[in-house]
């Protein structure tokens, strides 16, 4: 009700409703700062799923389900980010939209559409604004069918077996044990929102939008840097765009290349070493993703690029291949 998308309000109406609206200033972190615990959330719930192996069939479609989720939020994210319209604003939505242009022959003139012009103008924040409100709504759709592709075969045991053998009742033990990890949330976002909030914010953002001035180095929200970092490590624009969007696009191929005849890590020494590495490895692309482009952080980058796909092209079908061999070697011992 009190933000304005035109360009020229878009900054100063933010900083009124943190100053002149009753309670502006809660709403405002806590949206901000919702936004980054529920990616905290998501990318420990993907974490849990690929150390379980629940992408594994009868639930491809669920695990498809939930990467096209990730995707959609990721852009409902970068639009919202977007709209406050500070200095970090300004330069991410210009670098981000400008990737389009390295796609062959089409690329140039897509960047003025998305754009309305010539630069990052305000059509381009009306239409920002636009989608941020309408992609939640694909979201809830999407959040849905991620549901409804769940119930038809239910969640996956951390012990690889079927949850048919030993079910409980909803209420009371899993109503219970979801409403402390409920109020142990609910403090800690607390904490952020009324003692923290701007910890996982950039400085930089409470400066007005300049189109002359150009930051020091170009850095967004903190849940982007891993994807951030491979798009800064590739020396070819199209190289980094590719290795950025395939990254994601990457999820969907574990249901094809992990071959374990058992579902997830628990009983797998080998597939939990190069999982927690793969982990690692994130952590340190999202590291690397908010430091200057220079020596040793732009091979440290590519290193850790080169890691994070041979993990799901190379490391996961040949340490599950592996594994399945030993197993069927111990299973014949034991059989004789």
């Amino acid at each position: 009700m009190h933000y304005s998308s035109n360009i020229e309000l878009a900054f100063d109406s933010v900083e009124s409703i943190m100053r002149d609206v009753n309670a502006g200033w809660l709403m405002r972190y806590m949206h901000a700062n919702g936004a980054s615990f529920f990616f905290m959330c998501m990318y420990l719930h993907m974490g849990k799923a690929i150390y379980y192996g629940s992408y594994k069939s009868p639930r491809m479609l669920v695990w498809t389900m939930g990467v096209m989720m990730f995707m959609a939020t990721m852009a409902t994210a970068f639009m919202g980010y977007c709209l406050v319209y500070g200095q970090m604003s300004h330069w991410g939505a210009t670098v981000i939209t400008n990737l389009t242009s390295a796609m062959p022959f089409i690329g140039n003139d897509i960047v003025p559409f998305i754009w309305g012009g010539f630069s990052v103008s305000n059509p381009t924040i009306q239409r920002f604004f636009a989608l941020h409100f309408l992609l939640p709504f694909v979201l809830a759709a999407l959040v849905v069918m991620h549901f409804m592709a769940l119930h038809v075969h239910g969640s996956s045991s951390p012990l690889g077996l079927s949850g048919n053998y030993d079910r409980l009742p909803m209420h009371s033990y899993f109503l219970f044990k979801d409403l402390i990890t409920v109020f142990v949330f609910m403090m800690v976002f607390s904490l952020f929102v009324f003692y923290s909030p701007n910890t996982l914010g950039h400085s930089d953002n409470y400066i007005e939008g300049n189109p002359m001035v150009t930051p020091a180095s170009i850095v967004p929200e903190w849940y982007l840097l891993p994807f951030y970092a491979m798009l800064r490590s590739m020396p070819d624009k199209l190289g980094g765009v590719m290795a950025m969007f395939g990254a994601m696009l990457m999820l969907l191929v574990l249901p094809v290349t992990d071959l374990s005849v058992m579902r997830g890590n628990t009983f797998k020494m080998f597939s939990k070493v190069s999982f927690y590495l793969f982990v690692f490895n994130f952590m340190l692309l999202g590291n690397l993703g908010q430091l200057h482009v220079e020596v040793p952080f732009m091979l440290l980058g590519q290193l850790a690029t080169v890691y994070y796909f041979s993990y799901f092209m190379m490391l996961v079908p040949v340490v599950t291949y592996l594994e399945n061999m030993l197993f069927f070697m111990g299973n014949s011992k034991m059989c004789k």
